[in-house]
């Protein structure tokens, strides 16, 4: 999951450990599921002098917040105190404290440290907070002056009302919270002030209000469209006649080559003609792009994502036009897909990853769960079925399935990716049939194999920042898996940029790659977008400094072996791209080769080069402008200034300004 959804994800759930019992009356237990499946529960009291406490958890895949939080709030519903402990979503402890006193607000948490002085009502958000603090911010936006209050450390919320939905428990009013995010997010409250959220990825109500979140669900679904449709029709535009790039240094993905003085014509959505300047005569109505020299090239392609709220814009602002979803709803999900095709909402072209894991407490998050190869073989079909090109198996999958799902969903003619699953290592999976493997760990894990082989849990994660180092290119073992990969024409998506971000050891830090784009930011997004480190043994400190370097390493000799590697990030779109190409060329790993890594080789291996990957005569006209040189320089990809998907023409920089982030310098 993003390192961004999971931090909105912990503002979920459960009470389940033992020997923690409180000592207040509790009042309402709410329910909580992801994807459909229930991940745990929030309990919600108050003692005899009014303090609110709170415990939840919630289980996804071994991880999950468990936080026990108090808070007291002033007569406008705003916290005078906040105390919260436990764990976050990949176990770090948590412990944070915040107090309002004489006019002075003091806040510590793992990541923050801090104080201010404030004259009016502001309201401290807590980093690791519990869902019901959601309501809370809410309710006091809805008592405020003109439904706004200032946030601490920084920004302003406002809330407007979106509709209502009748349900069995009563009627429910949906609001829009402005100021938490890159858009708007949606909260449901009763009567009574109780709140209820809910997405394809995650869902808190009341107990008893379970069967109403399809309803909420498709009620809010409206209301986040419109909201896209808008952006989308501002934003976008379609030439009424050819649109011809002039003056442009074109770059070709097959021969690593860069033509100056190039011209393209488009007609439609397809690109019509390719060719030197002085060779192209634009029809008298065309509308003319002068690229004034800089560097044109295919749109970018990124092959890890989990599509949900803005995504698919943050893609376009940072020239991604094509992009592959390795898991998500099956309701939501393809409807955002369908809207990103007819431009209401934007995003790029997306291929579909179907998720299926086994059962048990440590499954995925997603509905089609299998234990058997009758129901294994029912799911691939499903998607089949369903328009989607690749299967991805999950950790919980039983080994003994992986070849009788390889062999449907080939028969379908569909690709086989995946985790790894638990209890197989990765020669054996390549072995039944997989033509692909998510994450560079997994590569890694193979040679732990038996010693580690329950890979659900954070061992995936844990055992690698330990031993990463010790699986150097020269070892005999290494290099006899890699040929093996290359000999198999297995296809690597390594997602360099979460382990960069898990074993850098320090979660004071924002997310390594984005320290400049960050301060642009909304407030509460740049809150979000920390490390989000492991927590390092005093012990395991040179392990853990060595592993990411030890990854790169390996990456590289991947790479020099001919495996194919396409980029993807699995984190913050857009501009999480840009830095795993950026870490890449950090590996030794030329700038050009990088772009076509990017651009054609995905193109190449989900069997759609017909049309993508190159700006060729026939090709779609999916194509970003650089104020830079990319082969040289690949920072430079934080310098597009346009992109254009299937002829139609966007500006970055509104984009960005629509999601409320600041120009840069």
């Amino acid at each position: 999951m993003k390192k961004y959804q999971r931090m909105r994800t912990s503002l979920v759930l459960t009470l389940t450990l033992a020997g923690l019992a409180p000592t207040w009356a509790a009042e309402r237990t709410d329910k909580i599921f992801i994807q459909g499946n229930p991940a745990g529960t929030q309990t919600v009291g108050t003692d005899p002098s009014g303090a609110v406490h709170v415990e939840y958890s919630y289980n996804d895949r071994g991880r999950g917040d468990h936080i026990i939080a108090t808070w007291k709030l002033d007569a406008a519903g705003v916290p005078i105190e906040y105390d919260g402990r436990g764990n976050d979503y990949m176990k770090a402890p948590v412990e944070e404290h915040f107090e309002m006193k004489n006019g002075r607000a003091n806040w510590k948490n793992r990541s923050e440290k801090g104080e201010q002085a404030v004259t009016d009502e502001a309201f401290y958000l807590p980093i690791s907070a519990p869902p019901e603090f959601s309501a809370v911010l809410a309710r006091a936006l809805l008592k405020a002056p003109n439904h706004k209050l200032a946030l601490l450390p920084a920004g302003e919320a406002s809330i407007e009302p979106a509709g209502k939905s009748s349900t069995g428990k009563g009627e429910l009013s949906e609001y829009r919270i402005n100021g938490l995010g890159f858009s708007p997010q949606s909260i449901w409250l009763d009567r009574a002030g109780i709140a209820s959220s809910v997405s394809g990825w995650f869902s808190i109500v009341p107990d008893g209000l379970e069967s109403a979140i399809p309803q909420l669900r498709a009620a809010q679904e409206i209301t986040d469209a419109a909201w896209s449709k808008n952006i989308a029709r501002a934003l976008a535009h379609k030439p009424k006649a050819d649109l011809v790039i002039r003056n442009a240094r074109l770059f070709d993905p097959r021969d690593l080559g860069v033509s100056v003085g190039t011209s393209v014509v488009v007609s439609g959505e397809r690109i019509v003609r390719v060719g030197p300047d002085a060779d192209v005569k634009p029809s008298a109505n065309a509308e003319i792009i002068d690229a004034h020299g800089r560097f044109l090239m295919p749109g970018l392609w990124d092959n890890h994502q989990h599509f949900g709220d803005v995504d698919g814009a943050l893609d376009l602002a940072n020239g991604v036009t094509s992009a592959r979803d390795m898991a998500n709803d099956l309701d939501s999900f393809p409807q955002r897909v369908a809207r990103f095709d007819d431009g209401s909402e934007l995003g790029p072209r997306v291929l579909k990853a179907g998720i299926i894991d086994g059962t048990g407490e440590l499954a995925g998050p997603t509905t089609m769960r299998v234990d058997t190869a009758e129901q294994a073989i029912k799911d691939v079909d499903w998607y089949a079925d369903h328009g989607y090109a690749q299967i991805k198996i999950y950790s919980s999958i039983k080994p003994e399935l992986v070849p009788i799902m390889a062999d449907r969903a080939h028969a379908h003619g569909m690709r086989v990716s995946g985790h790894v699953p638990a209890f197989m290592s990765a020669h054996q999976f390549v072995e039944n049939g997989a033509d692909e493997i998510q994450h560079l760990n997994f590569i890694e894990l193979n040679f732990m194999f038996p010693e580690v082989k329950e890979t659900r849990n954070r061992d995936r994660f844990i055992k690698v920042a330990e031993r990463a180092r010790e699986f150097t290119p020269d070892k005999p073992e290494v290099r006899d898996f890699i040929n093996f990969l290359k000999q198999h024409h297995t296809v690597l998506d390594p997602t360099m940029n979460v382990f960069e971000a898990l074993f850098c050891g320090d979660p004071t830090i924002v997310t390594p790659g984005l320290e400049e784009i960050v301060p642009r930011f909304p407030p509460q997004v740049r809150r979000g977008v920390l490390s989000g480190a492991l927590e390092v043994p005093k012990d395991k400190e040179a392990a853990y400094r060595e592993a990411f370097p030890a990854m790169l390493r390996l990456l590289k000799a991947l790479h020099d072996a001919g495996v194919t590697i396409i980029p993807g990030t699995d984190a913050l779109s857009g501009y999480t791209l840009h830095h795993e190409l950026d870490l890449y060329v950090r590996a030794g790993i030329a700038p050009a080769e990088v772009l076509r890594m990017a651009t054609l080789t995905p193109a190449l291996v989900m069997g759609v080069n017909k049309d993508r990957g190159v700006i060729a005569a026939g090709k779609l006209a999916d194509m970003i402008l650089v104020d830079g040189d990319p082969t040289k320089n690949i920072r430079d990809l934080d310098k597009i200034t346009t992109v254009i998907k299937a002829g139609v023409v966007y500006d970055p920089v509104a984009i960005e300004k629509a999601l409320g982030i600041a120009p840069g310098k």
